[in-house]
């Protein structure tokens, strides 16, 4: 008998199925990398840039698909929508891009709130801080939230790319206590470390800059020594040996730092893949092992798909499904109740009881038999 635990693993060619990330300061030019990189690896039907909260980066993107995406409920229909429509209308949908993950945790404390006040009444609250009891709980849901919905599209097929700004900590260092300053992701270290570490890849965006000391001469007083600046150019680093830049990336062989250059960008990450691909055991081409992925990935986003839909439960819409068909039941026909009884069967319906239970798409189906 064989083992029944343990695979080997294959690396996977399409730069795509990594989870990668981009922080850098406003305006420097990550929201139109990020859909230049989708643009050329998935075209204009393979990504949609989500433009979230008060995020207004794509304004000045020619052409770029996007969505709008103000509040978490829009970001719930958003998710809710690629996932029913994934294997039609969204077929050939490889990534989506959030722009920015700051704003897209802005927008779930919101909803950690509205869901603390309807599960706790007697101690509703408006702050985070005090959601669900307190001492970061409320913030350790935000991120529930966000990844649950991040996944929930990763897992029929749809990537991830996130993009988010920058900002410069003061750090001390354990073992000498003398203190540096790190450039990092502009947001709390509970959220921005529950991304980082989903990520394969982070790089971060920076003006690189060369200043020359000049010597000024004063009519009175002491000649005054400024920095004049040389030259400037904006680079992306992907790893930095002074620990100095929060990068990050699983492929060691990648290259540490490029000009913020799409297709520097790209080469970046599909060199790093490559050189890890080649160092696998009895390794296929990789255009053979990039065509047997995408046979798999196909499988299995259709089979993803159907048990997704089938067994998604949504208990606010199901409880207003519940009552439209304890209303309409005893209006209709044997032939219609028969109809409803197959639906039952279909989705493991046993009664309409617990609406936190029971499969929301079955309930919908139910209800389309009534006309």
């Amino acid at each position: 008998m064989g083992r029944r635990f343990g695979k080997r693993n294959i690396i996977k060619i399409d730069p795509l199925a990594y989870n990668v990330g981009l922080i850098g300061e406003s305006g420097i030019g990550k929201s139109s990398l990020a859909v230049e990189f989708c643009n050329k690896l998935a075209g204009e039907d393979g990504y949609i840039l989500a433009n979230i909260g008060k995020e207004d980066g794509v304004d000045a993107i020619p052409d770029a698909i996007y969505e709008d995406i103000p509040d978490w409920e829009t970001f719930e229909k958003f998710v809710e929508d690629i996932v029913e429509n994934r294997t039609t209308d969204y077929k050939d949908l490889k990534v989506v891009v959030y722009d920015t993950i700051d704003e897209l945790f802005r927008i779930a404390e919101p909803e950690v709130i509205r869901l603390h006040n309807k599960a706790y009444p007697e101690k509703k609250t408006s702050s985070i801080k005090a959601a669900f009891g307190g001492f970061m709980a409320g913030e350790d849901k935000a991120i529930e939230l966000v990844l649950d919905k991040i996944w929930e599209l990763k897992s029929v097929g749809v990537s991830m790319m996130i993009v988010g700004h920058t900002k410069r900590k003061n750090q001390s260092d354990v073992a000498t206590g003398e203190d540096y300053e790190t450039l990092t992701a502009n947001l709390t270290n509970r959220y921005f470390n529950a991304i980082k570490t989903k990520l394969h890849i982070l790089g971060v965006a920076s003006i690189d800059r060369t200043i020359e000391k000049k010597r000024i001469k004063q009519k009175v007083g002491e000649d005054k020594i400024i920095g004049q600046v040389r030259n400037e150019s904006r680079i992306i680093t992907f790893r930095d040996d002074n620990f100095n830049i929060d990068s990050k990336s699983r492929f060691n062989e990648i290259i540490p730092e490029i000009e913020l250059d799409v297709g520097q960008f790209i080469e970046a990450i599909t060199g790093a893949i490559k050189v890890a691909h080649s160092k696998q055991k009895n390794a296929k081409s990789i255009k053979e092992t990039k065509k047997d992925q995408a046979k798999a990935k196909e499988i299995e986003i259709n089979d993803a798909v159907k048990e997704l839909n089938n067994n998604k439960v949504n208990p606010e819409e199901n409880e207003e499904l519940i009552a439209k068909i304890q209303s309409e039941f005893t209006k209709v026909d044997d032939d219609i109740k028969l109809k409803i009884k197959e639906v039952m069967e279909e989705f493991n319906i046993q009664s309409f009881k617990d609406s936190e239970e029971i499969s929301t798409l079955g309930l919908r189906k139910i209800v389309s038999l009534f006309g």
